[in-house]
């Protein structure tokens, strides 16, 4: 007997933000692409998705970015580096922010760099997801560096390279 769906759980699917429910089944996809031993190709999927809706539909982005946190706790994750000669920065300590506001923080930061200027990043968590947010909306155009990785403050150094 095949499975069938109400009237009324029709119309409550209908009433869902489409990104919402694509970022679930996105993020679904992602953390299972990382569990078999990918998540760096999932991370990149998942960024993609999020630098797609982020601007659009701030819980679909969300979903993604809590997605991409789960997949940077997963063994044998590259640590993103690029190298890039020291020189002064303006540094964005984000601590003291509520989480659903540093990123938005950070992008602000980034988009208002100059070509070979950078900034420092100062978070209480491995930042890892937003090198590929950033990867996904940036691509070729921002270095990375690590200058500290925790335990209580991970500091990273964000350049905007043209």
């Amino acid at each position: 007997m095949k499975n069938r769906q109400t009237v009324s759980e029709s119309h409550a699917r209908s009433d869902r933000d489409p990104c919402d429910e694509i970022a679930a089944a996105l993020a679904r996809t992602a953390l299972a692409l990382g569990r078999a031993g990918r998540p760096t190709e999932a991370l990149r999927l998942t960024a993609a998705g999020y630098a797609a809706v982020r601007r659009r539909s701030p819980d679909a982005a969300q979903r993604l970015n809590a997605a991409m946190h789960r997949l940077t706790r997963m063994p044998d994750l590259p640590t993103p580096t690029s190298q890039e000669p020291p020189m002064p920065d303006t540094i964005l300590d984000v601590r003291s922010q509520p989480p659903a506001r540093r990123h938005e923080l950070i992008f602000d930061t980034f988009a208002a760099l100059p070509a070979g200027t950078a900034f420092q990043l100062v978070n209480d968590h491995d930042p890892k997801p937003l090198y590929y947010q950033l990867e996904a909306e940036q691509t070729g155009r921002f270095s990375w560096q690590y200058l500290e990785q925790g335990p209580e403050a991970w500091r990273v150094r964000i350049g905007r390279t043209n």
